[in-house]
Formats: structure tokens, sequence, C-alpha cells
């Protein structure tokens, strides 16, 4: 059976490695596509890899995701703190669901503290820059074996 994750990114993560490097460190939005990739492979697991800037491209993915993803990795950047409406398309899915961010949005201003998508989130990783990205995969992998094993 074929075990696919979604990572799926939000506005300005296509930007990564240009746009503020000393809170999002220096790798590419690929370089990271491509470590996730390879994480992904040591498990037997596949990665549909996304970003978007469109807050309804992501709850389209995520819709869509119910049905071909066996889980979800979500940098949802600024709409983390925002989206209503990435929450109720979060709390819809049956599936592992891991918010992601790359820096360590506790140490960040007040507004960043608060995240609509944990509600939805089988857990939560920050803090770890482009390794972070990683440490979901293997979490994932981990949720995804425990799934298939109940």
């Amino acid at each position: 059976m074929n075990r696919t994750i979604l990572v799926l990114n939000g506005p300005n993560l296509n930007l990564l490695g240009e746009r503020e490097p000393d809170i999002y460190g220096f790798e590419s939005l690929e370089d990271i596509r491509i470590a996730s990739e390879r994480c992904a492979k040591t498990h037997g697991l596949g990665v549909d890899f996304r970003q978007t800037n469109d807050e309804s491209e992501i709850v389209s993915a995520i819709q869509n995701a119910r049905a071909t993803a066996n889980g979800i990795i979500i940098n949802a950047a600024a709409y983390t703190h925002t989206s209503v409406a990435i929450l109720d398309s979060l709390l819809a899915c049956d599936i592992p669901i891991i918010e992601l961010h790359l820096s360590n949005v506790h140490k960040r201003e007040e507004f960043r503290h608060h995240s609509f998508v944990a509600r939805a989130a089988t857990g939560v990783i920050c803090g770890f820059g482009a390794y972070g990205y990683e440490l979901a995969v293997n979490a994932m992998a981990h949720l995804i074996a425990k799934a298939d094993a109940s």
C-alpha cells in the first residue's frame, strides 16, 4: 500500500533563503523539499510537497488530502495565527496532522503565540529551522505506522 504525506507550506515560504535568513535560515524551500523526500523515502513514504500564498488553495489541499494522504505536515506560516478556515478544514480530517514552524514562535511577537492550527494538530514542532521538516517526517512516519498497526 502506498503511503503519502502532504507537506503543505503557506505564504512567503517560497522566499526561504532570501527573506529574513537570521530568523528562517539560509535553506531554500527546494532544499527543504529534497531533504523531506529523502527522509520520507527511508520510511517507505512518498511526499506531496506544496507551497501557496493563497488561503483557499491551502483549504482545498487539506480537503483533498482526506482521500489522498495518510498524514499532513503543515507550516501555515502567517495563516497559523489568523485562519479559522484552515482550522475547520483540518478538523474535518481523520489523519494525523503535524503543525510545523521554522522559528520558535513562542520567542517571537505576542500575536505569533496563538495558533488556530494547533487545535487540530496531533503535535507541534517549532524552532529547529529547516531540520524541523525532517523531525516532522520522522514523527509522521511513527504516527502512520501506529495507525496501520491498530
